[in-house]
């Protein structure tokens, strides 16, 4: 008689544990790695999250995994919004973008202009 089983809730937790692992070790490669493993790994991972409950549980795991949190604030953004990101590092990144765009915005003659002092 074949009888199902049911996957104990531990094997998903190591199953996007490995996931995590593997997606920060693509991450930081200093190798380049092949897109379409890199995409599959990101894809599985993100089908995990989806099964995932916001709990201290989640937020020990992602600081664990940086590029994982990252995955997870990006997919679960109407919800996580930029939670896990530094606030100082967010606002400075955004100062610094504002600034670059104002310059792209001057004129051509503005700039010559600055940069002849």
């Amino acid at each position: 008689m074949n009888t199902i089983q049911a996957t104990p809730a531990h094997a998903d937790l190591t199953s996007t544990r490995v996931l995590a692992a593997l997606l920060q070790r693509l991450d930081s490669s200093e190798i380049p790695v092949d897109a379409q493993q890199y995409q599959t790994v990101v894809d599985r991972l993100s089908r995990a999250f989806r099964d995932a409950k916001s709990n201290d549980d989640l937020g020990t795991f992602l600081d664990a995994y940086p590029a994982a949190a990252e995955l997870y604030e990006n997919t679960h953004y109407q919800v996580a919004g930029l939670c896990r990101s530094p606030l100082d590092a967010s606002l400075a990144a955004e100062r610094q973008a504002v600034e670059i765009i104002q310059r792209a915005m001057q004129s051509p003659k503005e700039s010559s202009a600055n940069g002849q002092s």
